[in-house]
């Protein structure tokens, strides 16, 4: 039987014993940073993008508290004193009360029937299977694609026969056509990722259709919910084409058109504080409502993705 001869340890230089701390281990690699400068790169470009965006709105805050003189001698500088009576004058005097107000309206209501609209929709096309379900699902993508320039005229004439020209809810039914294949197209894509085991087992309790929508799978979808709503508030709120040809009537303008009247005629009058006023109050309901459900946007969505 062989057996194998134990090689004798390598005697010290010195005539010592070896100990442990005589042995060193081999020094590791230097790891290599990899894609370093394609994160610099990427930081650079989104540094400058934020301050390109940043900028000019902190710019228009800041000289809507100015007074007129103070805007052309020194638009770069802080303003001297808070000029308030600025958004006092534009609110009353430019009737951007009135203006604000009919746009809540219009885009509150327009907001509600898209989403109530746009989930029954999606949740359908996601969840059933029936003769023309892809052809549907198609017919809303291919509205995203059509130019609403191209339907200005035709829509001009079927919502003046219709007897819905210079109204309220005429506006509301147009925005809330105009945006329905998006929030059909993105609210098909999250109802597919939604677990099917709860609505299944609401549906062997004996709960209907209805109810497993509105009462499980819609509270379900609320991210995707607040994601496509926070999309379409932005588009309704500062939609400028649609009310200036179906919107003529002065008592009935929103926001957008109040903006432009505001511009023309105090244009004219050299009230640009007022204008500036004007613009910032249009602005800040976005700012808030993107801050406020800016968590719930990403969550939006990426919900798909982490799925």
């Amino acid at each position: 039987m062989k057996t194998t001869e134990t090689p004798a340890p390598l005697p010290a230089e010195s005539g010592a014993p070896i100990t442990k701390t005589d042995v060193r281990p081999p020094a590791p690699p230097k790891e290599k940073k990899e894609g370093t400068v394609l994160n610099v790169f990427s930081h650079g470009v989104l540094v400058i993008w934020a301050f390109m965006v940043v900028m000019p709105l902190l710019w228009a805050v800041m000289t809507s508290f100015k007074d007129d003189r103070s805007i052309f001698s020194s638009p770069w500088s802080l303003p001297d004193s808070l000029h308030f009576d600025n958004w006092s004058r534009a609110w009353t005097q430019a009737n951007m009360s009135d203006y604000f107000l009919n746009t809540v309206l219009v885009v509150g209501g327009s907001l509600i029937g898209t989403l109530v609209l746009g989930s029954m929709a999606a949740y359908v096309l996601a969840r059933f299977d029936f003769p023309g379900n892809r052809f549907i699902y198609y017919l809303f993508i291919g509205g995203m694609s059509f130019p609403i320039m191209l339907a200005l005229v035709p829509l001009f004439y079927v919502v003046n026969n219709m007897g819905l020209l210079n109204t309220i809810h005429g506006l509301i039914l147009v925005y809330i056509a105009y945006s329905l294949p998006f929030t059909v197209f993105f609210l098909t894509a999250f109802f597919r990722t939604l677990p099917t085991s709860i609505a299944e087992a609401a549906f062997v309790d004996g709960a209907s259709h209805s109810r497993t929508f509105f009462q499980i799978m819609l509270p379900m979808a609320k991210p995707g919910l607040i994601s496509v709503g926070i999309f379409n508030f932005l588009g309704q709120w500062n939609q400028y084409m649609l009310p200036t040809v179906l919107n003529t009537d002065p008592d009935k303008r929103v926001l957008t058109q109040g903006l432009v009247q505001l511009a023309v005629s105090q244009g004219y009058k050299g009230d640009w504080s007022g204008l500036f006023a004007g613009l910032v109050m249009a602005m800040l309901p976005v700012l808030a409502a993107y801050i406020i459900f800016q968590r719930q946007v990403v969550q939006g969505l990426t919900a798909g993705a982490l799925k």
